[in-house]
Order: structure tokens, then C-alpha cells, then sequence
């Protein structure tokens, strides 16, 4: 299973930019960034995680079952329903969780359990069960954020969000992301064989 044992020391550091930068951001949009807790249309959908998100997954459900054993059962009840649901569908490794790299597997991926809830997210309380190890997917979502589009570069965000915002007002509000330190990072836990190589989804992660 991805993830594996090992997370590194200093994703600590890497949390804690990534959370200061968005308070910077957030601070900047103002009432145009209208994220809040309990609000979950971006917790709908499968999206890849890398290795070392799925080993911070795995350290908070280890955390959990010392200090929460039931919410930490029942999140992962969740994520065997999830797996249960659409496995059959899963573009890739069932048995390790490991997506696929082909370019079939990869087009399939594109239309995998899209409306599918997040077996990390609490149907009651609509929060994440796992929000403080999160993926940095996750952690960035919302503000205006540099991505890749068709080759070009571009500022993406929550649809949802700066509704009356010009591109310039959009620009001001961008918020960095430490995509150098992930990838150091990802490379140190391949180097130290603590994790493979590849991307899974929530689901796998939480199951370790």
C-alpha cells in the first residue's frame, strides 16, 4: 500500500508554509474567498495523492486510533465502503491502491467517481475527520493558485469563489505554493525507501 511507514520531519514545515500562505491569501481575497467549514463540493471526487501525502493520511489515522479509536474506526469504514463502491471501476492496482500511468489508465482516471463524497468527510458534521493531515491539494484549494493548463500557466480557483473579481483583483490574491520543498521531500522518502513510487487516492491512504 502507498505511503508506507516514515513521515518526513520536516513535512512539519512543510504544513505550516503552506498554512501561512493561505492565511496571507485569505486575508488578501476577503469576502470573495467564501471557503468555511461545512461548505463541501470540493470534498466530492477522487483526485491523486502523492506518497507523501498518503503517509501524513496514515500518521493521523495512527494518531486517531491512540487518541480517538472510534473515529478512527469509522473512518476507515468509510474508506473500505469507498473501495468496496468503486473499486471494480479503480484505474489501477486494486491490491496496492496504486494508480495507473498509462495514458488509457490516465483518461479513465478523468471520469473516476467524480461525484463519489470523501470517505474523509463526516456526513454529519460536514467536516473533514482528518482535516489536520490533509493533502496538500487539499490545504491549497480555494484561493488563486499557479497550475498548468494545456502547457500555459494559469491562476485557478473555487469556482465558487471571487464571483465579481477582475483577472487583476484574481492575480493579487495568488497564493504561493512550496511545490519545491513537496518534491524534496518526496525524493528523500524514495531515496530512504520509506515509501514507492506513484500516486493513489484518499480511500487507500487511509487504510494504509
Amino acid at each position: 500500500m502507498l505511503g508506507g511507514m516514515g513521515l518526513p520531519a520536516r513535512d512539519r514545515e512543510l504544513v505550516e508554509i503552506t498554512a501561512t500562505a493561505l492565511a496571507d491569501a485569505a486575508r488578501r481575497a476577503g469576502d470573495w474567498l467564501v471557503c468555511r467549514a461545512g461548505c463541501t463540493p470540493c470534498c466530492h471526487g477522487a483526485f491523486a495523492i502523492n506518497a507523501l501525502d498518503a503517509a501524513r493520511l496514515k500518521a493521523g489515522i495512527d494518531a486517531l486510533k491512540a487518541n480517538d479509536p472510534q473515529l478512527a474506526k469509522s473512518i476507515e469504514h468509510r474508506a473500505r465502503t469507498w473501495i468496496d463502491v468503486h473499486g471494480a471501476a479503480f484505474p489501477g492496482n486494486l491490491a496496492t491502491g496504486q494508480l495507473g500511468e498509462s495514458d488509457e489508465e490516465r483518461e479513465r482516471f478523468e471520469g473516476f467517481a467524480n461525484d463519489a463524497a470523501c470517505p474523509a468527510l463526516n456526513g454529519t458534521t460536514g467536516h473533514c475527520d482528518v482535516y489536520a493531515w490533509r493533502p496538500m491539494t487539499c490545504r491549497v484549494f480555494g484561493p488563486p493558485v499557479r497550475v498548468d493548463a494545456g502547457g500555459k500557466q494559469a491562476l485557478g480557483h473555487c469556482e465558487l469563489c471571487f464571483h465579481g473579481a477582475s483577472e487583476a483583483e484574481i492575480a493579487a490574491c495568488e497564493m504561493p505554493v512550496p511545490h519545491q520543498l513537496e518534491a524534496e521531500l518526496l525524493q528523500n522518502m524514495e531515496r530512504e525507501d520509506v515509501a514507492e513510487g506513484g500516486e493513489t487516492v484518499v480511500a487507500f491512504a487511509l487504510l494504509g
